[in-house]
């Protein structure tokens, strides 16, 4: 028997909540969304941990700006601060070369990471997922049961169309949906009903800045971007302060 799944289960012991960010289908601002949700939430005094599992396209340490941090060890894999937020990515293994793996490989390296990494007391562990509705996603549903999802979606059709599909099967497997963002909104109500229709909170837009991508990798930047400040809206209305 394998004795990771009650490893995690005593590692996550300490996280009081647990969102795992998820889009139906990539390029539509999942780990932006990801990395500043922690970003605001590390501001407003909470504890929070950050894992990217976008094992194929780790891009948080991108947005955040991680450069010479390391995990320690003791007992597990200790993820170092950065920005305030505990981070940890498979990128500390892989560097810049591509993961090929898998099937089995896929899930057996997210059941590792979440078995080694000690996140001691959390308030929030903000989960990077990637794109779809997979592998990634059926592990962290069996493996973290009290994980909620939140949904990034842009207007698009085909963003919305992958979209109903996930939370179909969300639904279907009675997992938790804390509500969707739309990000790069241009003001539309499109995403507003849809999400309606759904029954799903609808969290907000993300108005599309485009001084976001100058500000990636300085947190200095991150904190003066209207990306952010929508995020602090969001933050609010998923009922987190």
């Amino acid at each position: 028997m394998d004795p990771r799944p009650y490893v995690i289960g005593k590692r996550m012991k300490g996280v009081r909540r647990v969102i795992a960010v998820a889009a139906g289908k990539g390029g539509v601002g999942k780990s932006s969304v990801a990395s500043l949700l922690a970003l605001e939430l590390s501001r407003r005094g909470y504890r929070v941990g950050l894992m990217d599992l976008d094992l194929y396209g780790p891009s948080d340490h991108v947005v955040l700006g991680v450069r010479e941090a390391r995990p320690g060890e003791d007992k597990g894999v200790i993820p170092p601060e950065v920005s305030g937020i505990k981070f940890m990515s498979i990128i500390y293994y892989s560097g810049n070369m591509p993961f090929a793996s898998r099937g089995v490989g896929i899930g057996n390296s997210i059941t590792e990471l979440l078995a080694i990494t000690r996140w001691g007391n959390l308030d929030f562990l903000i989960l990077d997922m990637p794109p779809g509705f997979g592998d990634a996603t059926l592990d962290v549903i069996r493996l973290i049961p009290k994980t909620e999802f939140l949904i990034v979606s842009t207007a698009s059709k085909l963003s919305t169309e992958t979209v109903k599909k996930l939370i179909g099967m969300l639904k279907e497997k009675r997992v938790g949906v804390a509500g969707l963002i739309e990000n790069m909104g241009a003001g539309s109500h499109v995403l507003m009903n849809q999400t309606k229709a759904l029954g799903i909170p609808f969290l907000g837009s993300i108005k599309y800045d485009k001084n976001f991508e100058q500000s990636l990798g300085s947190e200095e930047k991150l904190l003066k971007t209207s990306f952010l400040k929508d995020i602090g809206g969001i933050v609010s209305n998923l009922g987190m302060v």
